[in-house]
């Protein structure tokens, strides 16, 4: 990746991408789940969750060495053991559930998820026999010219029978001249003690495909996202150009919401029914937008809460801003929430009317029902009263006229 990052933790869709694989983990709730570790890996066990055991890598030398150190952890529990990856996002939880299911149903010692691709590239290729049986797994590298042209291939992920992996790492031999221990040439030990290999085909290849690189991780990107966004319109959300559409994981939007073409919606974004957003939008972190919010082009938001009927149309940013309901923010307005050294926080209270070009200098209060000027600016700790019109630069209360 070329980055003090540590790979796993590279973000995909706003979120780490072993969250995802965490994810698939967690839908076998029936056993413990051991994250091996190496590389910078106090920083990676801080994105775990608590119910995750950590077993630590000291000495990166394969993959077999790395599940051995797993299997030290879980010498209390007997019965199948999934082998996954921290790089490999894309994998669904229903095709981990059919390769367990179908692991038990053959009775195999191991079961390995392959995919048939044209270009294998630098994967593993799967092996057979005469009889098509998986005998073993070979790797690109190793591969002679016969099975360089294999087209089936390992994706690394295998479900073993906890006893019979056990068994046959204890003959796992180093490799190449780093002296790794491969946890592939575990398939080839088991079928030469006379074992079942059981294998089963990923229906979408792009499950299989491992992180590897910045140019990967934009490839996945975009492939998450497509998932995400289809989620969004099955729950009742209209995307006018969804591939357009950036809307981080975990994003909360209520049915009958449109969301036009070129918005970005970063994490921890909540916004509520039949709201209007973008085109061009970008909501950030920690906004809250409630139902019927008119958020339209060019606008940008963070740690904004926006109260419902609000019309926010054109060309301004609210941060750290409260807006209360049936208010109206007009073209151009601005809440200057950073003075150089800290946020502060703008109130837009009920049915306020903003004016075009308004800039707002936080902290600093508008009233229920008040007015701005075009091109007010409302200066630091100043408050516009309930009911009160200001304008001018400084803005300044207007007087009243006189019933006649």
């Amino acid at each position: 990746m070329r980055s003090s990052l540590p790979k796993v933790l590279h973000p995909l869709c706003g979120r780490p991408m072993l969250r995802y694989v965490l994810d698939q983990a967690n839908e076998f709730k029936t056993g413990p789940c051991v994250a091996v570790l190496g590389y910078k890996h106090e920083q990676v066990a801080a994105c775990l969750s608590g119910n995750v055991r950590i077993a630590v890598q000291k000495k990166i030398n394969g993959t077999a060495s790395a599940v051995s150190q797993a299997l030290g952890l879980l010498k209390d529990f007997s019965g199948d053991v999934v082998v996954l990856y921290g790089d490999m996002p894309l994998l669904k939880a229903d095709t981990l559930k059919k390769l367990v299911a179908e692991h038990r149903r053959s009775g195999a010692a191991a079961t390995v998820l392959t995919a048939v691709v044209e270009d294998a590239a630098e994967y593993g290729r799967i092996v057979r026999d005469e009889y098509s049986a998986i005998s073993g797994i070979v790797e690109a590298a190793e591969a002679d010219g016969y099975q360089k042209e294999i087209k089936e291939i390992n994706t690394g992920v295998v479900c073993f029978n906890k006893d019979c992996l056990a068994a046959s790492l204890k003959k796992v031999k180093p490799r190449n001249r780093k002296k790794e221990y491969y946890l592939t040439d575990c398939i080839g030990i088991l079928y030469s003690m006379g074992k079942a290999i059981g294998g089963m085909r990923v229906k979408d290849n792009r499950e299989g495909m491992g992180v590897n690189s910045r140019v990967e991780l934009a490839a996945a990107n975009v492939i998450m996202q497509a998932r995400l966004n289809e989620s969004y319109m099955k729950q009742g959300v209209s995307l006018t150009a969804p591939e357009t559409v950036f809307i981080n994981h975990g994003t909360k939007i209520g049915e009958d919401t449109v969301i036009y073409p070129f918005t970005v919606i970063e994490r921890d974004v909540k916004i509520g029914k039949n709201c209007s957003i973008g085109p061009f939008a970008h909501l950030r972190e920690g906004t809250r937008l409630a139902d019927n919010v008119c958020a339209g082009n060019f606008i940008e938001m963070v740690r904004a809460n926006v109260g419902k009927n609000v019309f926010v149309k054109h060309f301004s940013y609210l941060g750290d801003t409260r807006v209360g309901r049936g208010a109206n923010i007009g073209a151009g307005t601005v809440t200057a929430n950073f003075d150089g050294a800290n946020k502060h926080n703008t109130v837009i209270a009920d049915n306020a009317f903003i004016g075009s070009d308004t800039v707002l200098i936080a902290p600093v209060r508008v009233g229920r029902g008040a007015k701005t000027g075009a091109g007010s600016v409302v200066t630091r700790g100043r408050s516009v009263p309930d009911g009160g019109v200001v304008a001018g630069v400084p803005a300044r209360v207007l007087n009243r006229s006189k019933r006649r």
